[in-house]
C-alpha cells in the first residue's frame, strides 16, 4: 500500500493523505497539508522518499516538529511515528494492520428481528413518584436500596473491565436473569461486545439479537419482551431460536456522553417474566452505569496519554548531531550484551540518562534499575547503601536493611560518581564484579549479584591510579566498554532540540503550554557556552517555564547567565535578533573594561569601583569572555 499520513488530531482530524510525492505541511496555503494554525510555522516541515526511506524534515520552523514527542530535525519514519506540528498530531501508516483475532464476549446474531409483542419505554431515570410516596412498598424500598448498592459499588472501580463485570454481577443479583451481557459502541460507532456472564459465573459467549441491541441503542429506548417463543415475531431470529429464550430485557446505556451501549438480561427458564418493574430498575441501573463508564474511559484516556508522552518525553538522549548519533549507535549496539560499562564526560552530560537507555534496550528491561550517587554519602553509609545489614551489625542498625545491589537483583545497577567510592569499599566492589556476590554488613552468608553494573564518572581515573586514590584493578574490571559522552558545547547544534524537549517536558509538567522560542532567546540559548552541559539548559528552560507567561518563550525569561553571554555571529535570516540585549551587554562590557583600566588590572579594585562582589565580576569577565582584554 502507499504509505499515509492521517491527523488524530488538530483542525484536519480525520483527514488522510497519500505519501505517493513529497508531501509538505505548514501555514502557507501553498502546503499540500495546510494547518490553520499560528504554532505552525508556513513551511513548517517535509515527509519525503530518500534512497527507499520515508525522512521527516523540519524546515527550521519556529516551534520544532516532534517524532513520538522528541524533536527531531530530520528523522528516519516507522510505522506507527506520531508526528506532532503546531496543535495537530498525525499517525503514519506504511502498511495496513493485521487484526488480531478476539474471543467475542458476546455473539451478535444479524438476522432481523421483528415483533409485535415487545414492550418499548423510554427511560431516563428510575421513575421517582414511588420512592416518593408517604409509604413506599417493600420492592420499591428494596429496588431502592440495590440501586445505592450498585451505585456504591461502580464508581469505586477505575478500569474497564473490573466495572463491566461487577455491573453484570450486580444486574444479575436484582433481576430474576439467566445471563447477562454488556455491549458498547467503539469510536466509530459499530457495536462491540464488552463482557457477558451468567448465574454461575461462567463468561462463555452467548449468541444476541444484533437488530434489538442496535434498536434500542439508536432510540434510545429500553426493551422488555415475554414468552418470546409463544408470542411470534421471532422466528427469523436463530439467537432466540437456538436459546429456546423465554423472556429478555435491554437497556441503553445514555448520558451526557450519548449512549455508549446498551445492558441486556434475559432467561431461559420457563415461567420465568420480567415485568416493567424490572426494566425500569434496569433502565435506571444502567443511568447509573454510564456515568461510571464515561468516567473510567476518560480516565485510562488519560493514563494512555500520559503513559506515551513519559514514554516520549523519556525517549533517550535527544539530539541529531554526529555526536549524539554515534552514542546513539554504541549505546543500541551495547545495550544488547551483559557486559559492564563505563560512562565518561563531564557533569551534566547526561550519564544516568544513557544508563537508562542501556537498561531499557537490554533483556533486563523488566527489572529494577537502581541508581546510587557515590559522592552524596560517607563511606559508613555508602557501604549500608550498597550492601545493605544485618539487625545489630553498628549502633543504630535496628533491623535488617536490603541493600541497593540486593534491590537491583535481576536488573541494573547504576553507580554514578564511582571515581568517589573510598578505597576500603572499592574491594568489596571489585569482589561483586569478579565472584558475582557479596556479603551484607555484619553477615556472613554470601548473596548472589545478579546484576548488571554501569558506572559514570567526570574525574580522571588513570590521574586516580597514578595517586594512589582507585584502584587499578578495579578500573580495569569498569572499563570493559566505555563511552565518553559529548559535552554540550560540542554539539551545540542539538541546543534548540533540547530546549524544544525540556519546554514540553516542564510544560506538561507544570501544566503550562509552551509554544516554543522567540528567535532572540533562541539566539540566546546558542550563543551561550552551556559549562553546566544539558542539566544547565534543562534548569535554564524550566525557569523559563516557571517564570514565563507567554506561549513563547522569551529572553528575560532566561537567567541572566545566558543573556551576558559573549554575542554570536548572526544568523542569515535578517532582523535584529537580540539587538536590545546585545546593546545592554555591550554596555556591561564597556563599564567592566573601565572600571579595571582605572584599577590598573586589579579585580579586587574594580569590583570595588562598580559596587559588586568580585566573584560576581569574575563570572562576569567568564561569561562575557573578556579574559583577554581585561
Amino acid at each position: 500500500m502507499i504509505p499515509r499520513l492521517t491527523a488524530a488530531s488538530g483542525p484536519l482530524a480525520g483527514q488522510t493523505f497519500p505519501l505517493d510525492r513529497p508531501l509538505t505541511l505548514g501555514r502557507d496555503h501553498g502546503n499540500a497539508v495546510h494547518l490553520r494554525d499560528l504554532a505552525v510555522s508556513r513551511q513548517h516541515c517535509v515527509l519525503e522518499t530518500k534512497d527507499g526511506r520515508l525522512v521527516l524534515r523540519d524546515l527550521d520552523s519556529r516551534h520544532g516538529t516532534f517524532v513520538n514527542g522528541v524533536p527531531v530535525r530530520e528523522r528516519e519514519l516507522e510505522h506507527g511515528d506520531l508526528i506532532t506540528v503546531g496543535g495537530s498530531l498525525f499517525l503514519l501508516q506504511t502498511h495496513d494492520e493485521e487484526p488480531e483475532p478476539a474471543r467475542e464476549p458476546v455473539l451478535l446474531d444479524e438476522r432481523v428481528w421483528t415483533s409485535e409483542t415487545t414492550i418499548h419505554r423510554t427511560m431516563d431515570a428510575y421513575d421517582p413518584e414511588a420512592a416518593l410516596a408517604p409509604t413506599p412498598d417493600t420492592r420499591t424500598a428494596r429496588d431502592l436500596q440495590a440501586l445505592l448498592r450498585i451505585a456504591r459499588a461502580l464508581h469505586e472501580i477505575r478500569a474497564t473491565a473490573p466495572l463491566a463485570r461487577r455491573l453484570l454481577e450486580l444486574a444479575l443479583e436484582t433481576v430474576p436473569a439467566e445471563r447477562a451481557a454488556l455491549l458498547l459502541l467503539d469510536p466509530t460507532g459499530a457495536l462491540v461486545s464488552s463482557a457477558a456472564l451468567d448465574r454461575e459465573g461462567h463468561t462463555e459467549p452467548f449468541p444476541i439479537s444484533r437488530t434489538l441491541i442496535e434498536r434500542v441503542v439508536a432510540e434510545r429506548s429500553a426493551v422488555l419482551a415475554n414468552d418470546v417463543l409463544q408470542t411470534g415475531g421471532w422466528d427469523g431470529v436463530e439467537s432466540v431460536q437456538t436459546a429456546r429464550l423465554q423472556s429478555l430485557l435491554a437497556a441503553p446505556l445514555t448520558g451526557r456522553e450519548g449512549t455508549l451501549g446498551a445492558l441486556y438480561l434475559d432467561t431461559r427458564e420457563p415461567g420465568v417474566h420480567f415485568d416493567e418493574r424490572h426494566l425500569e430498575l434496569m433502565t435506571a441501573v444502567a443511568g447509573i452505569a454510564v456515568v461510571a463508564l464515561a468516567n473510567v474511559r476518560r480516565l485510562e484516556e488519560l493514563e494512555e496519554e500520559n503513559q506515551r508522552i513519559e514514554e516520549a518525553l523519556d525517549a533517550g538522549m535527544v539530539g541529531e548531531s554526529s555526536a549524539v548519533r554515534e552514542i546513539q549507535r554504541l549505546l543500541a549496539r551495547v545495550a544488547a550484551t551483559d557486559s559492564t560499562v563505563l560512562l565518561r564526560g563531564e557533569s551534566g552530560t547526561g550519564k544516568e540518562v544513557a544508563a537508562r537507555a542501556l537498561h531499557r534496550g537490554s533483556p533486563r528491561a523488566g527489572k529494577p534499575f537502581v541508581a546510587v550517587n557515590c559522592a552524596t554519602l560517607s563511606e559508613t553509609l555508602l557501604q549500608s547503601e550498597l550492601f545493605g545489614h544485618e539487625r545489630g551489625a553498628f549502633t543504630g542498625a535496628v533491623e535488617r536493611k536490603i541493600g541497593r545491589i540486593e534491590a537491583a537483583q535481576g536488573g541494573t545497577l547504576f553507580l554514578d560518581e564511582v571515581g568517589e567510592i573510598p578505597a576500603a569499599l572499592q574491594a568489596r566492589l571489585l569482589r561483586v564484579l569478579q565472584e558475582r556476590e557479596f556479603e551484607r554488613v555484619g553477615g556472613t552468608r554470601p548473596i548472589k549479584a545478579d546484576v548488571r553494573l554501569i558506572a559514570a564518572t567526570n574525574r580522571d581515573l588513570e590521574k586516580g591510579i597514578r595517586e594512589g586514590t582507585f584502584r587499578e584493578d578495579l578500573f580495569y574490571r569498569l572499563n570493559v566498554i566505555t563511552l565518553t559522552l559529548p559535552a554540550l558545547r560540542e554539539r551545540r547544534e542539538d541546543v534548540p532540540l533540547l530546549a524544544s524537549h525540556f519546554a514540553t517536558l516542564f510544560g506538561r509538567k507544570l501544566g503550562r503550554r509552551v509554544a516554543g522560542f522567540t528567535p532572540e532567546a533562541r539566539a540566546c540559548l546558542l550563543r551561550y557556552g552551556w559549562p553546566g552541559n544539558v542539566r544547565e539548559l534543562a534548569n535554564a528552560i524550566e525557569r523559563a517555564v516557571v517564570l514565563g507567561e507567554g506561549e513563547l518563550i522569551h529572553p528575560e525569561d532566561l537567567p541572566e547567565t545566558v543573556l551576558e553571554s559573549a554575542p554570536a555571529e548572526r544568523g542569515g535570516d535578517g532582523g535584529p535578533v537580540g539587538k536590545y540585549h546585545d546593546s545592554v551587554n555591550a554596555f556591561k562590557q564597556r563599564l567592566i573594561l573601565d572600571a579595571i583600566d582605572q584599577a590598573g588590572g586589579s579585580i579586587t579594585k574594580a569590583a570595588e569601583l562598580l559596587d559588586l562582589n568580585p566573584t560576581y565580576l569574575h563570572r562576569l569577565i567568564r561569561n562575557f569572555d573578556l579574559k583577554e582584554r581585561a
